[in-house]
């Protein structure tokens, strides 16, 4: 059995095409959950920025969607056995889900990969590519299931992320937090972590990460994102 083991928490991932990643890590650490109460993981796959963030706050109420059955499959399994089996786990996709609340929060690792050569699994095809998600979809399900305090955060590599904020800007939504993310320090970014808002820009908070330090061992600031969850940090 393919899995990966945290602090609090085991991700089995089998049945799914995408495994986990740094990418995800990342933004489950950094994500801003003050003032959150319900919050709605987007393609949740296995389950893994939903787990993150029970850990960092147990009593935030979490529902996740995931169009895939055996990424569906795994998520379900790994909230079961974590200490949160209280997650709620959706088979369905976002544009047809239907829930009788709003969301303070929702967070999302989505697909970027745009009009680009496809493998031959086509589970990891709607992982990775725009076909199952656009950016316009996801924003549109966003504007649905939020209110007017709600922030939406997202990862994405640093050129489909400034087509997303365009898209987002004609969308009536505004970038609260910026965080670009590269491999070293002499490497330019190529992520970027973002959290929009539906209010009038007043303040933008912007910072940088780089993952290693000379030596390519993790750099201090990535430990101290990520320690509450990796095992050997």
């Amino acid at each position: 059995m393919s899995g990966f083991a945290f602090k609090q928490f085991k991700i089995q991932q089998s049945n799914t095409a995408m495994k986990v990643s740094t990418d995800g890590i990342m933004l489950g650490a950094w994500v801003n959950l003050s003032n959150t109460k319900c919050l709605l993981d987007i393609g949740c796959g296995t389950g893994l920025l939903s787990l993150m963030c029970k850990q960092r706050q147990p009593l935030l109420n979490v529902d996740a969607v995931e169009i895939d059955s055996g990424a569906v499959t795994d998520a379900r399994n790994n909230v079961q056995c974590s200490p949160w089996p209280d997650i709620r786990v959706h088979h369905s996709n976002i544009q047809s889900f239907e829930c009788q609340q709003l969301f303070d929060l929702v967070i999302c690792n989505p697909p970027y990969f745009n009009n680009s050569l496809k493998g031959p699994c086509s589970a990891r095809n709607a992982a990775r590519h725009t076909d199952s998600l656009t950016f316009e979809e996801l924003i549109d399900a966003f504007m649905k299931v939020s209110h007017d305090l709600s922030r939406l955060a997202i990862i994405l590599p640093c050129k489909e992320a400034e087509l997303f904020q365009s898209i987002a800007y004609s969308s009536g939504l505004s970038l609260l937090r910026h965080c670009q993310v590269s491999s070293t320090s002499e490497k330019a970014p190529t992520r970027s972590m973002m959290e929009f808002h539906r209010l009038q820009q007043q303040t933008l908070y912007v910072e940088s990460l780089c993952i290693y330090q000379e030596g390519k061992t993790y750099s201090t600031d990535f430990i101290e994102l990520c320690k509450s969850f990796y095992l050997k940090m």
